[in-house]
């Protein structure tokens, strides 16, 4: 099959074409043909190695780790899913990615697609939607009528955190710049703050909840606007434990742990219409499109999910 690999860390000019080995599906592995894929900014930061203390990863490596497409085949003790099913999902880290026409991953990290997404649509939820849950739901236990601060909630995770919140019944406020103003506004933000011009911390009332994308002096001035009692939630970088004891606040790290049954709760919403995927630019899977979709991953000045499209 064909997929693009790294053969080492490095820059862009890493990502190659190559025909692999199809993936043998194990007994619980479900045996995905990939019709679309998606880029995070972890794929890039992973192929620039700055993850590679954490992650146990033996090369060549196919990136990628979100995909949408349809059951070709399953393992002997699969129980969900059958041959023909249309699927979301993101697999496992430590194994092969999702830059590829064919992917095996294990059932219980896989979900039916959502009936109202198309493949391109699919393939940019997992990623960010499980980040978004696991903060919101597991670590923050959002709940109605809650005050939500979402920062930079334009980006791929701000976006979806930002109607999840809004979906739980929470008020939101989320900060970003004038260019991301708009995607902020139709995810269903209460309130925008421009950080460019603004002063959170005076401009918040104070929040019970606060979603930190960005890490540095914006999470530790975070305290500034929670209420005692509330939660920080991070996914950039451990908050200090001494900073949020001394505001009364539960604070955390969350690192995205794959979950079939979470993303299928997360598609009940999209069929409820209550949340929508906001696809950007489409790039095909070839050496110099896969390049391409990194590059502008990297300039952090993409609108919408990056998409990579594997097969009509």
């Amino acid at each position: 099959m064909k997929a693009i690999i790294i053969n080492e860390y490095g820059g862009r000019d890493q990502l190659v074409e190559k025909n692999v080995n199809t993936p043998k599906p194990g007994p619980k592995d479900v045996l995905i043909e990939v019709y679309s894929t998606s880029v995070n900014p972890v794929d890039w930061k992973i192929r620039e190695g700055y993850l590679k203390d954490n992650l146990q990863l033996k090369f060549p490596v196919v990136l990628g780790w979100d995909a949408a497409g349809v059951v070709k085949e399953t393992g002997s003790a699969v129980t969900k899913f059958k041959p023909g099913d249309e699927v979301f999902t993101r697999p496992a880290t430590e194994r092969d990615g999702t830059y590829a026409e064919l992917l095996a991953a294990d059932e219980e990290l896989v979900a039916l697609k959502p009936k109202n997404l198309t493949f391109k649509e699919a393939a940019s939820i997992p990623l960010v939607g499980l980040t978004a849950w696991q903060c919101l739901v597991d670590f923050a236990q959002i709940k109605e009528g809650q005050r939500v601060l979402i920062h930079a909630g334009g980006g791929g995770v701000g976006s979806f955190a930002i109607q999840l919140a809004k979906a739980k019944g929470a008020h939101v406020i989320s900060t970003g710049s004038e260019d991301s103003e708009s995607i902020i506004r139709e995810s269903g933000a209460d309130e925008f703050i421009n950080y460019k011009s603004q002063d959170f911390t005076k401009a918040v009332q104070p929040v019970d909840i606060v979603f930190d994308t960005i890490g540095g002096d914006v999470q530790k001035n975070s305290y500034k606007v929670i209420k005692p009692g509330g939660v920080l939630v991070s996914i950039v970088s451990p908050p200090v434990q001494k900073d949020a004891t001394n505001h009364s606040v539960k604070a955390g790290f969350v690192f995205l742990d794959p979950d079939g049954e979470e993303l299928a709760e997360i598609g009940k919403l999209i069929e409820e219409g209550k949340i929508h995927p906001f696809v950007g630019e489409i790039f095909p899977l070839t050496q110099e499109g896969v390049r391409a979709a990194h590059e502008l991953s990297e300039s952090h000045h993409a609108k919408g999910k990056i998409i990579i499209s594997v097969k009509e």
